[in-house]
């Protein structure tokens, strides 16, 4: 399947056109980058292309700056998920986040990032159900598993394998036939094993659940109204819980 161009926004400090030739330099870097626009007055540098989002986030760390990300593709196309361990030994319980975003009729990337998990191949599929009280437990089974059975078809709730290496880290980009607003309130598990009876008490496996996001355009965030925040004040506290 080819997938068509998206457009993502991000936040990134800038204060010189010095600043933007490098994130340019770095951003071409990447295969599938269609076009970069910068915007000094706003702090906001959008890419279009077929580039993940955290590899794009990863480019810019790389000369220096801090990069957040701020909407992917148009209104009500994109979905977030944060994925946590519902250990109760694991300090920081967030250890990887998917994006979604629906960049065709049908057609929607997902770009996983996980971290601080064991070595080894890791299973990420869709649950039929969004009830994360008893972590992955209580999340049902895989979303359309029976009827992709009965078709003798994959299920869409199959997003495929994660390699995490030595480090910890893993991350895949990949897309499905699938629609944003089918997943919305569902969740997410990764786990070792792609179905079965999973431990709420292992580390190593995350859930979470799906939630909209903002379009390109849609976030113009730079205050948190109940806190009073920057998005850099929110950011700094996201690291330290782990988040990616």
């Amino acid at each position: 399947m080819t997938v068509p161009a998206f457009e993502t926004t991000f936040a990134v400090p800038m204060t010189c056109q010095s600043c933007v030739k490098d994130i340019e330099g770095s951003l071409h870097q990447l295969s599938g980058i269609n076009k970069i626009t910068a915007n000094l007055e706003h702090q906001l540098v959008s890419v279009e292309g077929t580039v993940a989002p955290s590899a794009i986030v990863e480019a810019i760390q790389a000369t220096g700056r801090d990069a957040i990300l701020r909407g992917s593709g148009k209104s009500e196309s994109a979905a977030v998920c944060i994925l946590e361990s519902h250990a109760s030994h694991v300090e920081n319980k967030v250890r990887g986040l998917a994006r979604m975003v629906e960049v065709a009729p049908g057609i929607t990337v997902v770009d996983l990032s996980i971290r601080g998990l064991s070595p080894g191949t890791y299973h990420a599929t869709v649950r039929e159900s969004g009830d994360i009280s008893e972590g992955p437990e209580s999340t049902g089974g895989i979303w359309e598993a029976l009827t992709a059975k009965k078709e003798s078809k994959p299920s869409r709730g199959i997003f495929g394998t994660v390699e995490v290496g030595k480090g910890g880290d893993g991350a895949v980009f990949l897309d499905k036939p699938i629609q944003i607003w089918e997943m919305i309130g569902r969740s997410i598990v990764v786990a070792r094993e792609q179905d079965g009876k999973f431990d709420k008490n292992d580390p190593d496996t995350l859930v979470g659940v799906i939630a909209r996001s903002a379009g390109v355009w849609d976030n113009d965030k730079t205050v948190c109204s109940c806190s009073g925040k920057t998005v850099w004040q929110e950011r700094e506290e996201q690291r330290d819980r782990g988040m990616l």
